[in-house]
């Protein structure tokens, strides 16, 4: 299944996409797309229904039809840094013994084609294209054989950064992550028995046309089962945690010299079998 939320900001109704590209309305089953609705349980009573039968919605989604994020109320929205070997050499960084951790701002999540602002006095705002995973059933201490059954699906998100803020104003990562609208997720959810193999997925990024990251999820360093596994040693998941994966080269900082964006500009990104977004640039 392909869930998403539709309408306006802040009055998203959960949806599902159906086979012929169309919406069909979920609010009589579910409250919204998030928390204990992502739940197995529920995934497998949603999947047992005909959505053909469910109410259609008008309008062509990601065009005349506004997609919110996929998931709604995000919990915890978990980022790991560096987690691509080619990413970090660009960086200038090492591949980190363990996992680098770090948070987007549950304030920072928006639809997957909503304006991305650069934050006042900001002149190194970046982009990465990235791998979310969505957990579906909680836990503490998760064995890595098992991580995978945790999964609710994958979407795309695109973990836009402020570079300045987040490596030369002292402190951690997260004053450059999640600044507002820095956490486009979606267009949609796509749940795990559609995506039988998360580490071989083909991933994308352009700005103004000009394509900037072109990778795979076959080259991260750290692996789905394994980084859940290692969260959740410190913190318990919970359904509806969105857990972003780390980027493959290419990003503004990256390039000799560096790029970063611009008000006006438009990105465009995606993963293969996930979907795509489409960000204005513009001024906070």
């Amino acid at each position: 299944m392909k869930l998403l939320r539709f309408g306006s900001p802040g009055l998203e109704k959960p949806g599902v996409l159906d086979t012929a590209g169309r919406v069909r309305d979920l609010s009589g089953l579910i409250e919204d797309v998030g928390g204990t609705a992502l739940s197995p349980n529920s995934l497998a009573r949603l999947r047992g229904i005909d959505i053909n039968t469910l109410p259609l919605v008008a309008g062509v989604p990601q065009k005349d039809l506004r997609l919110g994020a996929c998931v709604a109320q995000i919990g915890k929205f978990i980022c790991i840094g560096l987690n691509y070997a080619d990413h970090a050499a660009e960086s200038g960084a090492q591949v980190p013994p363990e996992p680098v951790v770090f948070n987007k701002w549950t304030s920072a999540v928006v639809g997957p084609d909503d304006n991305v602002e650069i934050p006042r006095g900001s002149v190194k705002t970046d982009w990465e294209v990235e791998l979310g995973v969505v957990i579906g059933k909680g836990g503490r201490y998760i064995e890595e054989a098992d991580a995978l059954s945790h999964v609710a699906g994958y979407c795309v998100i695109n973990d836009v950064s402020e570079r300045e803020y987040q490596l030369e104003r002292s402190g951690t990562w997260d004053k450059g992550k999640g600044c507002d609208t820095f956490g486009p997720t979606g267009p949609w959810l796509v749940t795990a028995d559609e995506v039988p193999d998360s580490d071989n997925l083909k991933m994308w990024l352009e700005v103004d046309g000009k394509r900037y990251q072109n990778g795979s999820t076959s080259t991260m360093v750290y692996k789905v089962p394994f980084l859940i596994s290692y969260l959740s040693r410190f913190m318990s998941l919970q359904p509806g945690d969105v857990i972003s994966t780390g980027t493959p080269p290419g990003v503004g900082l990256g390039q000799k010299p560096p790029v970063y964006l611009r008000a006006g500009q438009v990105m465009h990104l995606g993963i293969e079998g996930l979907g795509t977004q489409t960000q204005t640039v513009v001024q906070a």
